[in-house]
Protein backbone atom coordinates (compact mmCIF):
# COMPACT_ATOMS: atom_id res chain seq x y z
CA UNK A 1 0.00 0.00 0.00
CA UNK A 2 1.22 3.46 -0.73
CA UNK A 3 1.96 5.84 1.64
CA UNK A 4 2.26 9.13 0.18
CA UNK A 5 2.90 12.87 1.09
CA UNK A 6 2.55 16.12 -0.44
CA UNK A 7 5.89 18.32 -0.21
CA UNK A 8 5.16 21.92 -1.00
CA UNK A 9 8.79 23.89 -1.66
CA UNK A 10 9.10 27.41 -1.03
CA UNK A 11 6.35 29.18 -1.54
CA UNK A 12 7.35 32.31 -0.02
CA UNK A 13 6.74 36.02 0.12
CA UNK A 14 10.30 36.61 -1.89
CA UNK A 15 8.54 35.36 -5.08
CA UNK A 16 5.52 37.88 -5.32
CA UNK A 17 5.61 40.82 -7.39
CA UNK A 18 6.94 43.00 -4.09
CA UNK A 19 10.16 40.24 -3.42
CA UNK A 20 13.43 39.99 -4.54
CA UNK A 21 12.76 37.33 -7.13
CA UNK A 22 9.18 37.85 -8.39
CA UNK A 23 8.27 34.47 -10.20
CA UNK A 24 6.56 33.96 -14.14
CA UNK A 25 3.21 32.75 -13.51
CA UNK A 26 2.99 32.59 -9.23
CA UNK A 27 -1.02 33.02 -9.39
CA UNK A 28 -1.52 30.10 -11.36
CA UNK A 29 0.85 28.03 -9.40
CA UNK A 30 -0.72 29.17 -5.91
CA UNK A 31 -4.01 28.58 -6.98
CA UNK A 32 -3.46 25.26 -7.44
CA UNK A 33 -1.22 24.47 -4.91
CA UNK A 34 -3.85 25.85 -2.96
CA UNK A 35 -6.74 23.25 -4.25
CA UNK A 36 -3.86 20.96 -3.67
CA UNK A 37 -3.15 21.59 -0.09
CA UNK A 38 -6.76 21.53 0.74
CA UNK A 39 -7.73 18.12 -0.96
CA UNK A 40 -4.62 16.82 1.09
CA UNK A 41 -5.98 18.74 4.41
CA UNK A 42 -9.41 16.95 3.56
CA UNK A 43 -7.97 12.94 3.04
CA UNK A 44 -5.75 13.58 5.81
CA UNK A 45 -2.46 13.11 4.01
CA UNK A 46 0.75 14.17 5.80
CA UNK A 47 1.65 17.37 4.48
CA UNK A 48 4.90 19.02 4.71
CA UNK A 49 5.10 22.57 3.65
CA UNK A 50 9.38 23.64 3.10
CA UNK A 51 10.29 26.98 3.72
CA UNK A 52 13.78 28.11 2.48
CA UNK A 53 16.12 30.67 4.47
CA UNK A 54 19.90 31.60 3.75
CA UNK A 55 22.50 30.10 6.31
CA UNK A 56 23.60 33.90 6.50
CA UNK A 57 21.47 36.46 9.03
CA UNK A 58 23.13 39.42 6.16
CA UNK A 59 22.16 37.34 3.08
CA UNK A 60 20.57 39.46 -0.38
CA UNK A 61 17.69 37.43 -0.26
CA UNK A 62 15.83 34.76 1.59
CA UNK A 63 16.99 36.54 4.95
CA UNK A 64 16.36 34.92 8.27
CA UNK A 65 13.58 36.76 9.96
CA UNK A 66 12.56 38.68 7.17
CA UNK A 67 9.32 38.60 5.58
CA UNK A 68 10.40 37.42 2.24
CA UNK A 69 10.86 34.16 3.54
CA UNK A 70 7.28 33.55 5.16
CA UNK A 71 5.08 31.63 3.59
CA UNK A 72 2.34 32.86 1.41
CA UNK A 73 -0.56 33.75 3.33
CA UNK A 74 -2.74 32.00 0.68
CA UNK A 75 -1.00 28.61 1.15
CA UNK A 76 0.24 28.73 4.47
CA UNK A 77 0.59 25.67 7.03
CA UNK A 78 -2.43 25.14 9.16
CA UNK A 79 -1.80 24.61 12.48
CA UNK A 80 -0.09 21.76 13.33
CA UNK A 81 1.27 21.14 10.04
CA UNK A 82 4.98 20.46 9.51
CA UNK A 83 7.47 23.17 8.32
CA UNK A 84 10.67 22.18 7.24
CA UNK A 85 13.62 25.12 6.98
CA UNK A 86 15.93 24.45 4.71
CA UNK A 87 19.30 26.37 3.75
CA UNK A 88 19.43 24.19 0.40
CA UNK A 89 17.90 24.06 -2.96
CA UNK A 90 17.61 20.17 -2.43
CA UNK A 91 14.93 19.96 0.81
CA UNK A 92 16.67 16.69 2.00
CA UNK A 93 19.62 18.27 2.58
CA UNK A 94 20.58 18.88 5.86
CA UNK A 95 17.19 18.29 7.35
CA UNK A 96 14.92 16.23 9.22
CA UNK A 97 13.19 15.79 5.83
CA UNK A 98 13.70 11.84 4.90
CA UNK A 99 13.89 10.59 8.55
CA UNK A 100 10.64 12.27 8.49
CA UNK A 101 9.06 10.95 5.58
CA UNK A 102 10.72 7.22 6.97
CA UNK A 103 9.27 7.50 10.32
CA UNK A 104 5.60 7.57 8.24
CA UNK A 105 6.36 4.83 5.90
CA UNK A 106 6.14 7.17 3.31
CA UNK A 107 7.23 5.96 0.11
CA UNK A 108 5.70 8.49 -2.51
CA UNK A 109 6.16 12.06 -2.65
CA UNK A 110 4.41 15.07 -4.55
CA UNK A 111 6.53 18.11 -5.16
CA UNK A 112 4.91 21.38 -6.03
CA UNK A 113 6.06 25.05 -5.33
CA UNK A 114 8.65 27.10 -6.62
CA UNK A 115 11.54 27.29 -8.50
CA UNK A 116 10.87 24.86 -11.03
CA UNK A 117 14.64 24.94 -11.73
CA UNK A 118 15.76 24.78 -8.34
CA UNK A 119 14.35 23.85 -5.48
CA UNK A 120 11.90 21.77 -7.33
CA UNK A 121 14.43 20.02 -9.41
CA UNK A 122 16.40 19.24 -6.62
CA UNK A 123 14.20 18.13 -3.83
CA UNK A 124 12.70 15.77 -6.30
CA UNK A 125 16.04 14.00 -7.79
CA UNK A 126 16.92 13.81 -4.25
CA UNK A 127 13.57 11.74 -3.44
CA UNK A 128 13.90 9.99 -6.01
CA UNK A 129 17.21 8.95 -5.27
CA UNK A 130 16.42 7.99 -1.94
CA UNK A 131 13.76 5.52 -3.66
CA UNK A 132 11.02 7.14 -3.38
CA UNK A 133 8.28 7.15 -6.00
CA UNK A 134 8.24 11.24 -7.23
CA UNK A 135 5.00 13.14 -8.82
CA UNK A 136 5.60 16.74 -9.59
CA UNK A 137 2.26 19.02 -10.07
CA UNK A 138 3.93 21.02 -12.84
CA UNK A 139 1.00 23.84 -12.91
CA UNK A 140 1.53 23.98 -8.93
CA UNK A 141 5.14 25.13 -9.71
CA UNK A 142 6.51 28.18 -10.88
CA UNK A 143 9.96 29.83 -11.97
CA UNK A 144 11.45 32.84 -13.65
CA UNK A 145 13.58 33.88 -16.48
CA UNK A 146 16.72 33.37 -16.47
CA UNK A 147 19.74 34.31 -18.56
CA UNK A 148 23.16 32.25 -19.85
CA UNK A 149 25.96 33.95 -21.74
CA UNK A 150 23.76 36.79 -22.83
CA UNK A 151 20.91 34.05 -23.79
CA UNK A 152 17.07 35.40 -22.55
CA UNK A 153 15.07 32.51 -21.56
CA UNK A 154 12.06 33.07 -20.95
CA UNK A 155 10.32 31.48 -18.05
CA UNK A 156 8.11 29.17 -19.94
CA UNK A 157 11.04 27.47 -21.42
CA UNK A 158 12.63 27.46 -18.16
CA UNK A 159 10.11 25.41 -16.79
CA UNK A 160 9.36 23.17 -19.61
CA UNK A 161 13.20 22.48 -19.74
CA UNK A 162 12.84 21.56 -15.91
CA UNK A 163 9.50 19.52 -16.00
CA UNK A 164 10.87 17.34 -19.32
CA UNK A 165 14.24 16.80 -17.53
CA UNK A 166 12.45 15.21 -14.32
CA UNK A 167 10.26 13.60 -16.35
CA UNK A 168 12.84 11.79 -18.51
CA UNK A 169 14.10 9.90 -14.92
CA UNK A 170 12.90 10.97 -12.14
CA UNK A 171 9.47 11.94 -11.74
CA UNK A 172 5.95 11.43 -13.03
CA UNK A 173 4.61 15.03 -14.07
CA UNK A 174 0.91 15.25 -13.54
CA UNK A 175 -1.59 18.29 -13.40
CA UNK A 176 -3.77 19.73 -11.03
CA UNK A 177 -6.94 18.81 -12.17
CA UNK A 178 -5.43 15.16 -13.37
CA UNK A 179 -4.16 14.61 -9.70
CA UNK A 180 -7.17 16.01 -8.13
CA UNK A 181 -9.84 13.78 -9.68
Amino acid sequence: MSQRAIIVVDLQNEYLPGGKLPLVGLDKALANAARIIAAARAKGELLIHVRHEMAKPDAPIFTPGSDGVQIIAAVAPAPGETVVVKNYPNAFRATDLKPMLDRQHINQVVVLGAMSHMCIEATSRAAADFGYGVSVVHDACATRDLEFAGTQVPAAQVHAASMAALAFSYATLIDSDAFLA
